[in-house]
């Protein structure tokens, strides 16, 4: 497969590229924060909360308790309905994927690098000055992401061998260092290489090195009794287990768990990898969705909580601040998607990954304030 040059941001192109913020309730950046209001009024306390629809995701089940009780974060269930009403009629097709990079034909080699960038896929800015991590090759810019994606591909070229699991078991920091050498040193570059140094054990002992052999030892599936992709993404490799207790009760996020299997669904669903139950996907959990609800109003926050972005105060991990905007946005999330397919009509139905992408692409670049965790698990 040939992978076209602007990759992630070529394929969302098609799913509307313009910022549609006059389209949500006529509200610009400022008036969207000036009306936020977050103390619910006595009616909107006393009225019964509206669950999703069963979709067989025990992440969206995990999330009730924190729904119920947030104390930063509320959804505002009138403007889904509201957004709704003009996004149902937005293209939101199920994209074709291509990474951006050509990296042949072979779909076992597209699972091992899909899968091994979607390991160390998290914390591309620098948290002390809020600069990313950016790459020039092959004759064009890279950042985010995909300045990671770009380097690895480099480092292919150069022959090294980073989709074995034996070599990244192994890899030292100095060797990871130059892989990643780009404009600053990449952010978290220690945490990144003890994950490698995890997937890549994992992978050496159990799967001769190759993540290709650990999905098709799996039911194609993402939950499964156990067998499933997800089921065992997160009970054999720790960092894919993404999870988070809140007043005692664990809630489960699985973001890069289910976003390596997205990609693998959209790029090679048509030959070299089956999923039967895509549908059971959320959103992904991450910093860009969360600030596109907030600009278009379906997220309020709490008034500390919100001089906390506004400030690019860091907000710790596992707080009950992150959890609740993480919970908040694969529930309002899964409320739009039933609210656009209410619209639409049987053959146009959508899945919530869509509504993921149509949100991370206007805003993936907003200079509104997104909150700042420290974190591999996004």
């Amino acid at each position: 497969m040939t992978f076209e040059a602007n990759g992630r941001r070529r394929f969302l192109q098609g799913l509307g590229s313009s910022m549609m913020l006059a389209a949500a309730g006529g509200e610009g950046l400022r008036h969207a924060a000036a009306s936020s209001s977050f103390s619910a009024s006595a009616s909107a306390e006393s009225t019964p909360l509206r669950w999703p629809k069963p979709i067989g995701s025990p992440v969206l089940d995990s999330l009730r308790p924190v729904i119920e009780h947030s104390r930063d974060v509320r959804t505002d269930v009138d403007k889904i309905v509201e957004v709704a009403d003009w996004m149902a009629y937005e293209d939101l097709p199920m994209p074709d994927y291509a990474e951006p990079l050509d990296i042949g034909s072979d779909p076992d080699k597209q699972i091992d690098f899909i899968m091994v960038t979607d390991s160390i896929d998290t914390a591309f800015t620098d948290f002390s000055n809020h600069v990313k991590f950016q790459v020039d090759y092959m004759g064009q810019h890279w950042s985010d992401s995909e300045a990671e994606f770009a380097c690895l591909r480099r480092a292919m070229e150069e022959g090294i061998p980073i989709l074995d699991g034996r070599y990244l078991a192994k890899i030292s920091r100095e060797d990871l260092n130059k892989i990643f050498a780009g404009n600053i040193e990449m952010p978290m570059l220690d945490e990144k290489l003890a994950v490698l140094h995890e997937v890549g054990g994992v992978l050496a002992a159990k799967y001769d090195g190759r993540f290709s052999n650990f999905v098709h030892s799996c039911s194609p599936k993402l939950y499964d009794n156990g067998n499933g992709l997800i089921d065992r993404m997160v009970k054999e490799f720790p960092r894919f287990n993404d999870v988070s207790m809140y007043d005692g009760h664990e809630i489960k996020f699985y973001k890069l768990a289910q976003l390596g299997l997205w990609m693998l669904y959209r790029q090679i669903r048509k030959g070299g990898f089956r999923l039967e139950d895509p549908e059971k996907m959320t959103a992904f959990a991450d910093y860009i969705v969360p600030a596109a609800l907030r600009i278009l109003g379906i997220l309020k926050y709490s008034p500390a909580l919100e001089h906390t972005i506004n400030t690019y105060q860091l907000i710790p991990r596992d707080s009950t601040q992150e959890i609740e905007i993480r919970a908040h946005l694969l529930y309002a999330t899964a409320l739009l998607r039933e609210e656009v397919n209410k619209i639409r009509p049987p053959e146009l139905q959508i899945i919530i990954p869509q509504i993921d992408a149509r949100l991370w692409l206007p805003y993936h670049t907003t200079f509104w304030p997104h909150h700042l965790t420290r974190t591999i698990m996004y």
